[in-house]
């Protein structure tokens, strides 16, 4: 049975003839399932076969071929090329391009691992790389994602959702829930002082701020 592991990646740079670079895998991060990859887990799967390059993990919508793939001291490295001149690669390079699609995913079989029962952690020791995808939702949280406004941009609460999920690496559903928590949460805290100082101009007491 296959399974998968998504990160956000950096795209160190898109060129216009469809090649890109990033991180399929970083070793010896957690990630959103519990689980960790070390170095070498790749090693023996590379030797016998490149993984595909497809998107959102559909089989039969490949977007182009990886030009290499190999580990470093990082993790599992990839460069590939879109094939600009199919439908699902250009909307992917254009997606990219726009900062819209920001994840890679590996879909995998486990060939050894070992579990810890009293943190929950599964390390991964040897992996069969089938396929690394462009996936739109990754579910490692520590994102690396190049030209995202800085706290100091965010201006709107729709900056303020795209930040959430392109740095944080929220859903779309999640993040917004978030917003809706504070802004219910800061209208409480508006609504209590408002109560505090009608109380205190009854009572003829000056607040000075």
């Amino acid at each position: 049975m296959r399974d998968y592991l998504d990160r956000p990646f950096e795209i160190k740079e898109i060129a216009e003839d469809g090649t890109f670079s990033g991180y399929g895998s970083v070793f010896n991060e957690l990630d959103g399932y519990k689980d960790i990859v070390v170095k070498g887990a790749f090693e023996e799967s590379l030797a016998q076969k490149k993984p595909s390059l497809l998107w959102q993990h559909r089989s039969g919508e490949p977007v182009g071929v990886y030009t290499e793939v190999r580990e470093d001291d990082h993790g599992l490295f990839v460069a590939g090329k879109l094939a600009l001149k199919t439908v699902r690669g250009a909307e992917a390079y254009e997606l990219m391009k726009m900062g819209a699609i920001t994840g890679l995913s590996i879909g995998y079989v486990t060939d050894d691992d070992s579990y810890d029962r009293e943190t929950g952690i599964t390390t991964l020791k040897k992996i069969d790389l089938w396929e690394v995808s462009l996936v739109t939702f990754p579910a490692n949280d520590s994102a690396r994602i190049s030209n995202v406004k800085t706290i100091e941009e965010i201006a709107t609460l729709a900056d303020a959702e795209r930040y959430l999920r392109e740095s944080g690496g929220l859903s779309r559903m999640k993040a917004t829930a978030l917003l809706a928590r504070v802004k219910a949460i800061g209208q409480s805290e508006s609504d209590e002082l408002a109560e505090l100082l009608a109380l205190a101009e009854q009572r003829g007491t000056t607040f000075n701020s």
